[in-house]
């Protein structure tokens, strides 16, 4: 026996890959369904070989299904993700809205698989923020091996990171400056994002940071221990799609960079590709489509005790989302359900 799935949001960047994901892990699926906002209705997705016609999310009854895969935004998330779990059905979250919640696991199986095992409370997990998800895939063996006490990072992120429009905007804009016929105002980002770089992801907060900078320390906390120090400046930058991070620790033992290099290589999900020569380093064009978060550049930091320095970049529509979700249901299905 498989399960009953439902994709919520198919028709969107997240939603698509989640198929993808699905369809090439291929996740013990009995039967499943694309749902989508009435004004994609019949709208075509695939599924592997397999060709799924949307169906309307807010008519949908999702008594008798096990596992519900949510991409849409929170607003709609708090509509509907209750309903799902209500009828029995587990939701796991894409979205922020349940992230923060003491009865709702947030997973990162890599990390804290055990965690899911919190889903009964609510019936619905929570993925994280793309950003923090391959930053703790990383910090996890580390951590376990030294003691992280403190974090610094400065993100690079990609535009398909605010979805189709941020990616649209960063097109237009483009070829707009090669071809000024006309001019591109900014949408969706504060200012130009092409041939730029946006100190700015979602809203500001009252001390300063944006609150893309508080999930990330929020989040690590509560995935990987409340105890770690995290700062994080987080900045847009005209790539479409792979997220970069710089990331510096600092540790309450010596850690040694060939040992941490040799941690990383055996960790899972991770892929180290580390040579100190001329593009021995992943970028992150290098990375789309790939499952694995890579490390590179893993050096000693000499102007602190126990400090070390990483370059980390994914594919930030895989693991920092779709990828994610489908792991989770993956850990769900072993741990808990036991179908499939």
């Amino acid at each position: 026996m498989g399960y009953k799935l439902a994709v919520v949001g198919a028709t969107g960047n997240v939603g698509r890959e989640m198929l993808n994901i699905l369809a090439e892990r291929e996740f013990p699926v009995d039967e499943i369904a694309a749902l989508a906002s009435r004004r994609s209705l019949g709208t075509e997705v695939s599924f592997g070989e397999q060709t799924l016609k949307t169906q309307d999310l807010e008519a949908f009854d999702f008594t008798g299904w096990d596992i519900a895969l949510f991409a849409i935004g929170s607003d709609a998330t708090k509509t509907y993700a209750p309903k799902a779990a209500k009828a029995g059905c587990v939701v796991i979250d894409n979205s922020s809205l349940y992230r923060y919640d003491p009865d709702v696991p947030l997973v990162v199986p890599e990390v804290n698989a055990e965690a899911v095992e919190g889903y009964a409370k609510k019936n619905i997990i929570a993925n994280p923020n793309c950003s923090t998800a391959q930053m703790v895939v990383a910090l996890k063996p580390l951590h376990d091996r030294a003691t992280i006490r403190r974090v610094v990072v400065s993100t690079y992120q990609s535009v398909s990171g605010a979805g189709k429009e941020g990616m649209d905007e960063l097109w237009d804009q483009t070829k707009a400056i090669y071809n000024p016929t006309e001019e591109i105002e900014p949408k969706k980002f504060q200012k130009q994002i092409a041939f730029n770089v946006i100190p700015h992801i979602d809203t500001f907060m009252e001390d300063g940071s944006t609150k893309e900078e508080w999930k990330m320390v929020a989040e690590t906390k509560k995935i990987v221990d409340s105890a770690i120090k995290v700062t994080a400046t987080c900045v847009r930058v005209p790539v479409f799609v792979g997220h970069a991070e710089a990331i510096n620790l600092e540790f309450d033992e010596h850690l040694d960079e060939d040992e941490a290099r040799d941690i990383l290589r055996a960790a899972p999900g991770l892929m180290v590709v580390d040579k100190r020569e001329d593009g021995g380093y992943v970028t992150p064009v290098e990375c789309v489509g790939d499952f694995a978060t890579f490390i590179s550049r893993i050096r000693q930091d000499s102007t602190i005790d126990n400090g070390l320095n990483l370059w980390c970049v994914s594919d930030n529509l895989r693991k920092g989302a779709a990828l994610n979700a489908v792991q989770i249901a993956e850990t769900l299905g072993t741990r808990c359900l036991k179908k499939g």
